[in-house]
C-alpha cells in the first residue's frame, strides 16, 4: 500500500501514555454503546482460553446496558513524529476524511470527521470501558474510533491475516461504522433492541457489519482511483482478513458448531463478498445490505 507521504490527520489522540482506563458504563453493542470489528478478538481469545463457542461471548458483550456514561478522562495529544505506526493510522483515516468528504458533498450532505484514539489496555469512552482485547470499535456516542495497535500483532499472528493494506481495512472499517452513525442507520437497528428477538437482533447486526465491510470497499476504490493506494496483494490482504473474521471462521476455530443463528458480524464469504462489493461499485447505494435479499 503507498501510503508514505500523503497527508495525515490531526484527528488523532494519543492515549498511550495514560492511565486512565477506568470510566464510563453500559456495554458494546448499538447505539450508545461500541461497534466494531473488534469484539471478535476477545470472543477468539476467550474461546481458545475457556473452551467457549466465541458466538456465545459475542452475545454476552453485545447485550443491553444503560446509557453512555459521562467519561473524564486526561487530555490527549498527537502522537509522536517518529512513531511509523501511529504515521500510518493517521495516514489512512486522512484518507478516509478525503474519500467521505468527497461522497458527502456529492450528495449534498456534509461529512463530519471521527475522531481516532490509540490507547494501550484500557480507555474510558461514551460508550463503556474500551479495553484492548476488544479489538478496534467505534463509539457513536463520541463518535470516535478506538484502537490499541498491538491489535494489528494479534491480526497478524493470531488471525493470520498480514499486511498493511489489511490493517487499513481495519480502519476503513469502523469508519464506516461512524458512517452509519452519520446517516442514522445504527441508530434504527439499535432502536429495535428488545422489540425483536435476539435471533432477529443478531440478523440486523450481521447486514449492519457487512454494510461497513462494504463502506470499507467504497473508500479503497475511491482511494485508488484518486491516489492510486493499492499495490499487488493489497487487494487479496484485505479479502484475507475479512475471511479470518468471518462467524463461521471464528466457530470452526473454537472447535464447536457453525450456528448461523448466532452470527452478529457475517460469514467469511459474505463479509468478502461485501468488501468486495464496495471496492468494485464504489457506491454507498451498492451497500444496501438491509434490503438485500441475498448477503
Amino acid at each position: 500500500m503507498r501510503w508514505e507521504g500523503n497527508r495525515e490527520s490531526d484527528n488523532v489522540e494519543d492515549r498511550r501514555d495514560s492511565d486512565d482506563g477506568g470510566g464510563g458504563g453500559g456495554s458494546f453493542g448499538f447505539g450508545g454503546r461500541g461497534i466494531g470489528i473488534g469484539t471478535i478478538v476477545i470472543a477468539l481469545l476467550g474461546g481458545w482460553v475457556l473452551g467457549v463457542n466465541p458466538l456465545t461471548i459475542l452475545g454476552l458483550l453485545s447485550g443491553g446496558g444503560g446509557p453512555p456514561a459521562h467519561v473524564q478522562q486526561a487530555p490527549a495529544h498527537h502522537p509522536p513524529a517518529d512513531d511509523r505506526m501511529a504515521r500510518f493510522v493517521a495516514t489512512v483515516l486522512a484518507d478516509t476524511e478525503d474519500v467521505w468528504k468527497d461522497v458527502f458533498r456529492q450528495a449534498g450532505g456534509r461529512y463530519q470527521e471521527p475522531r481516532l484514539v490509540l490507547f494501550k489496555n484500557s480507555t474510558p469512552t461514551a460508550c463503556g470501558t474500551g479495553r484492548s482485547a476488544m479489538g478496534p470499535f467505534y463509539c457513536p456516542a463520541d463518535q470516535k474510533v478506538y484502537i490499541d495497535l498491538a491489535f494489528y500483532e494479534v491480526l497478524k499472528n493470531r488471525l493470520g491475516a498480514p499486511g498493511d493494506f489489511a490493517q487499513a481495512y481495519v480502519i476503513a472499517h469502523e469508519v464506516g461504522h461512524h458512517v452509519q452513525n452519520l446517516m442514522g442507520i445504527s441508530a434504527k437497528v439499535d432502536q429495535m433492541r428488545g422489540r425483536v428477538s435476539q435471533k432477529e437482533l443478531n440478523a440486523m447486526s450481521v447486514r449492519l457489519e457487512l454494510q461497513a465491510d462494504c463502506f470499507a470497499g467504497v473508500w479503497a476504490y475511491h482511494a485508488q482511483n484518486a491516489r492510486q493506494l493499492l499495490e499487488q496483494g493489497d487487494v487479496e490482504e484485505a479479502m484475507n482478513a475479512a475471511s479470518r473474521i468471518g462467524d463461521d471462521a471464528l466457530q470452526r476455530s473454537a472447535g464447536g458448531a457453525v450456528v448461523p443463528d448466532s452470527f452478529t458480524h457475517g460469514t467469511s464469504a459474505q463479509r468478502q463478498r461485501w468488501f468486495y462489493t464496495g471496492l468494485k461499485q464504489g457506491s454507498v447505494q451498492a451497500c444496501d445490505t438491509f434490503s438485500a435479499r441475498s448477503l
